[in-house]
């Protein structure tokens, strides 16, 4: 692909786009002006991209049918075997749609995106195949990612393995399904405003959000670089931990990772809580979408820790409830300038672009219809708030992020924990084919208010299975200092160790 000299009549468009007036000698001396820079993108055109060796061999796999696909958890099944030996050898591992595995398809749950072949791994992919992990495919998740339930896919949505016709929660809903369903012994999601946390709370498994710039994001799609994070989801705590030393690590690529402190997540899981102090956060119950059930359930979980010996108290976090607020100009307009506008990666860090992702997903502009309402509802108001106020809100918002960072490090100063639901309820009824558009947009966003704080601040946090309430699971989240995972996983292991949590 090369780029054309724009024409007198492009440049006229282009001019009157940045609010210029021009006459048509200003025109051709610009047009003049500008040849030679154009030469220069001519000049980058016939070089060969710079991307990552692919080294395990591999075929696209297959789509699976209805009958193998109960859940409508898979997008693709395939096969890449790694090392013959490592940490994950014989653990079979699922990888949510927004990450890329070379040569086979990724839609990231959305019909634009659909046909598009990733030309590299990402480096959580390399990781787990280098630790002699076999990667069995790629689970759906919700278009683009942008929803908490799991309704929105192209394809269908995604049930729940403890009741069909329930959510699955989102918006890696596919990687949580294949998990608890025992389809794959591992799963990588990612979060951006809970999307490891609720599918995991939803489902009944494992979910770890780790601090920000612990895990590379390098070769996913991205929504916005400030709220992007991903992390294991399992059966077990000790499987959680073992996926995220694999993991964890700075790559060489990406920008978010600065000064990552990684541990030997595995070991010390049985030092027990007895030492461990724990804050149970007031503001995280008690939502106007609270169910009574999920938040005693959780409280016993609370009480149960403090049985195995943590020190449990109750605090007051108020600047917590501003998280939602807070994540609204950061996610919509980052997502709408980086993820939209930007072709899935938008400009000005020094990263790993997958420049084919780039030149397929362009081709949403001339689809719009197709995209999900949650995607339509927020690039229309990114848009409108870019166009009508600039981007003032989103500077502000993250200024003040600083202020809800400080309120919980003041209270993780005197403990080691933070406690409160993952999500305020179980998992829902999934809209109908029918539904109202208020109805699926609700069902998309009503749960993540305790989730979408800790995505700005970029503490770590986890969701841990803890009871079960008319056969749907209820999620006790423990968020922790930053890389402070260790103290999350020695919690959650005891909390694991102590009881069957179906039976809690």
């Amino acid at each position: 692909m090369s780029v054309q000299t724009p024409t007198r009549e492009q440049l006229h468009a282009v001019a009157r786009q940045c609010g210029l007036s021009l006459d048509d000698s200003s025109l051709d001396s610009f047009r003049a002006l500008l040849t030679p820079y154009v030469e220069a993108y001519n000049t980058i055109a016939a070089m060969p991209d710079e991307v990552p060796r692919v080294k395990y061999p591999r075929t696209p796999g297959y789509r699976p049918s209805p009958e193998e696909n109960r859940y409508n958890a898979w997008y693709y099944k395939s096969s890449v075997k790694g090392a013959p030996a490592g940490k994950l050898k014989g653990k079979t591992v699922a990888l949510k749609d927004n990450i890329m595995l070379a040569g086979v398809p990724m839609m990231n749950g959305a019909a634009t995106l659909e046909g598009y072949m990733p030309d590299f791994d990402a480096t959580v992919a390399t990781r787990i195949l280098e630790a002699g992990g076999e990667i069995a495919g790629k689970a759906h998740c919700e278009s683009f990612c942008l929803s908490g339930g799991s309704h929105t896919n192209a394809t269908g949505p995604v049930h729940n393995p403890h009741k069909m016709g329930y959510s699955a929660g989102g918006s890696s809903s596919g990687s949580a399904v294949l998990v608890a369903a025992g389809e794959v012994d591992m799963a990588i999601g990612c979060d951006q405003g809970g999307s490891i946390r609720m599918p995991a709370s939803f489902c009944g498994i494992y979910g770890m959000k780790p601090t920000w710039g612990l895990v590379p994001y390098t070769g996913i799609m991205p929504i916005e670089i400030f709220l992007d994070h991903t992390g294991p989801m399992t059966r077990s705590v000790a499987d959680n931990a073992l996926l995220l030393e694999v993991i964890a690590g700075d790559d060489g690529y990406d920008p978010r990772i600065k000064a990552p402190q990684v541990h030997p997540y595995a070991q010390g899981l049985e030092r027990g809580v007895k030492e461990l102090k724990i804050a149970i956060v007031k503001e995280g119950f008690g939502h106007h979408n609270s169910e009574r059930t999920v938040d005693e359930k959780v409280r016993s979980g609370a009480a149960r820790l403090a049985a195995l010996g943590a020190r449990v108290e109750e605090v007051s976090i108020p600047m917590h409830l501003a998280g939602g607020a807070l994540w609204t100009p950061i996610g919509i307009e980052g997502l709408t300038q980086t993820m939209m506008y930007g072709d899935g990666f938008g400009v000005s860090r020094g990263d790993l672009y997958a420049t084919s992702l780039m030149d397929f997903h362009r081709g949403w502009r001339q689809r719009a219809n197709e995209l999900s309402e949650t995607t339509k509802m927020f690039l229309m108001l990114g848009t409108y708030v870019r166009e009508n106020y600039g981007s003032r809100y989103y500077g502000k918002a993250i200024n003040l992020v600083r202020r809800l960072r400080a309120a919980y490090d003041g209270v993780l100063g005197s403990y080691d924990l933070l406690l409160m639901p993952t999500t305020p309820m179980k998992a829902t009824p999934l809209p109908k084919p029918y539904a109202s558009r208020e109805e699926y947009v609700t069902r998309a966003l009503e749960m993540i208010a305790n989730t979408a704080p800790f995505n700005l601040t970029h503490h770590p946090a986890m969701s841990i299975p803890c009871g079960m309430i008319d056969g749907l699971p209820a999620g006790l989240m423990l968020v922790g200092r930053h890389f402070d995972e260790p103290a999350i996983y020695r919690a959650a292991y005891a909390f694991e160790q102590s009881a069957d949590w179906t039976k809690m």
